[in-house]
């Protein structure tokens, strides 16, 4: 240990050895990174088979009207955002144990997880009261199933498990259930009657085959949560140059009001629920809009296998050509969606199914390595106090989620409007055209509207690389001291601006620091 020339009271610690143990002093090892990403893996097939067959699970084989469907999807996601932002406040004021602060918790919520995701495909014999037994299942399920935070070289892992989690769960989901979805055969004579045109493509084992397919994926949640628990560590955030913790409203002020933070928001708000109602819709789209019913498998697939592939691409890409200019590939779902409007046959199906699975990764991707950069540039610029960078993940998760909720909400509900009748094996020329709309026009106006707002996103390559820079610089050259409050020197800790703090420092000729407390 070093002496120092202030006299009595607490030394700077010079060695890396002597560091805290709560203060990160290294990187992650392969293994660590592998065990992370693979505990994110069972809510992404989850939320995978979720997003491409419940719409149809809830119309068709549930047999719920369209109205009841759009208020479970809307109260789902709902109660899936409003979970987010308490999971975070909750669990940043919860006691470290031996497991640390966020373990303990995911194991903990686990079991009844993979329970609400199982009865959420079930059939109950309550008949009318369906649609509330389906909108308690879902909103369950949204809300056990919060986001965790990530950055840095753990994005690639997590990125890249993920999206293999989100092809294995629609991929077993999808062929599970296949048998219980024949090509539908409507006699001829029933087509002008709706009431006799039930379809018979439901065969009688419908309910079991959506519960083995439940309980497959369900099952992935106990495996992985232990390989996530047994191969990390939880670390306090070692980024952190002050450790005074923020109340969490006052944070989530601050956060809101970080220009940066408010379009990256805005810009994902419409392109997520963009994502959300395309990957929606497209099997009804193929069951209903067009000839492509026994193609629905294979064009999921084909999404799915195009997103895992392209994601390490993108995140290659990106770091050569800057996140900001490589967002702009997130608009070839535009033509991609109005082509398959206009012309739904299985080749351009195919084609477009291969570019909506590339952008559909990029836009799964860029947010998460976007956030990085406004924590890193609000804490160089504004307050660094502890807690602020998970009140920016869960903060923007919420929004995401409450964007969703309401464009899948609108848009199922819009199905009611046009006349869609549950079970009917051949739906009227209103129910087609509302299908084309919300397969086409609506993702289309969403993207461009997100890119559009995306153009005036603030935060450049050079000013990314600036503030890492910065950063960089004041984690080197700023000593820190294992101290208590009371003990911490008044002219080392509690500055508001970093940078201009140590510049400020150096110019009376006092060594700067920041307590350790």
């Amino acid at each position: 240990m070093a002496t120092s020339t202030r006299g009595p009271g607490p030394q700077p610690l010079e060695k890396e050895e002597d560091l805290p143990q709560d203060r990160p002093s290294g990187h992650l090892s392969v293994i660590s990174k592998l065990c992370y990403s693979i505990g994110g893996a069972p809510n992404q097939a989850a939320s995978s088979a979720a997003a491409f067959y419940l719409q149809l699970f809830l119309l068709d084989v549930a047999g719920i009207p369209a109205v009841q469907a759009s208020l479970v999807v809307f109260v789902g996601k709902l109660l899936g955002a409003a979970a987010d932002p308490a999971a975070g406040f909750i669990i940043s004021r919860s006691p470290r144990t031996a497991l640390g602060r966020l373990t303990p918790w995911i194991l903990g919520c686990s079991p009844f997880l993979a329970l609400t995701y199982f009865f959420l495909w079930f059939l109950p014999p309550i008949g009318r009261l369906q649609g509330l037994w389906y909108a308690a299942f879902y909103g369950l399920f949204q809300a056990l199933s919060t986001d965790q935070e990530e950055r840095d070289s753990a994005t690639a892992y997590r990125m890249t498990m993920e999206m293999a989690g989100t092809l294995t769960g629609a991929t077993v989901h999808g062929l599970i259930v296949a048998g219980a979805h024949k090509a539908p055969r409507c006699p001829e004579a029933n087509l002008t009657d709706p009431l006799l045109s039930v379809a018979s493509s439901i065969s009688p084992h419908t309910s079991q085959l959506y519960m083995i397919a439940a309980g497959v994926i369900a099952g992935t949640y106990p495996l992985c949560t232990a390989l996530l628990a047994l191969g990390t560590t939880e670390e306090d955030d070692g980024y952190i140059l002050e450790q005074r913790r923020v109340p969490f409203f006052q944070g989530l002020s601050h956060t809101l009001q970080h220009q940066p933070y408010q379009k990256l928001v805005a810009s994902f708000l419409f392109i997520s629920a963009a994502v959300q109602v395309q990957q929606s819709y497209l099997v009804l789209f193929c069951t209903h809009a067009a000839p492509l019913h026994s193609h629905m498998q294979n064009l999921v697939l084909l999404v799915l296998v195009a997103a895992v592939l392209s994601t390490p691409f993108w995140e290659w890409f990106l770091q050569r050509v800057g996140k900001k200019a490589v967002a702009y590939g997130i608009g070839a779902m535009v033509p991609s969606a109005l082509l398959l409007a206009a012309v739904p046959t299985a080749p351009v199906a195919y084609a477009v199914a291969f570019v909506s699975g590339t952008s559909i990764a990029l836009a799964s991707l860029l947010p998460w390595s976007m956030l990085p950069d406004i924590v890193d540039d609000f804490r160089l610029h504004k307050v660094p106090l502890k807690g602020l960078e998970t009140i920016f993940y869960s903060s923007y998760v919420f929004f995401t989620k409450l964007s969703g909720a309401g464009a899948l909400g609108i848009s199922t509900l819009s199905l009611e409007f046009a006349g869609y009748e549950s079970g009917s094996c051949k739906q009227s020329d209103k129910v087609v055209i509302m299908l084309k709309v919300l397969i086409g026009a609506v993702p289309t106006s969403m993207v461009l509207i997100g890119l559009g707002i995306l153009s005036v996103y603030p935060i450049t390559e050079q000013r990314r690389r600036e503030t890492a820079h910065r950063l960089d610089m004041l984690r080197r050259e700023v000593p820190v001291c294992l101290v208590t409050q009371s003990q911490c020197s008044p002219e080392w800790s509690h500055h508001s601006d970093a940078a201009p703090s140590l510049a400020k420092a150096r110019e009376s000729g006092s060594q700067p620091g920041f307590c350790w407390v």
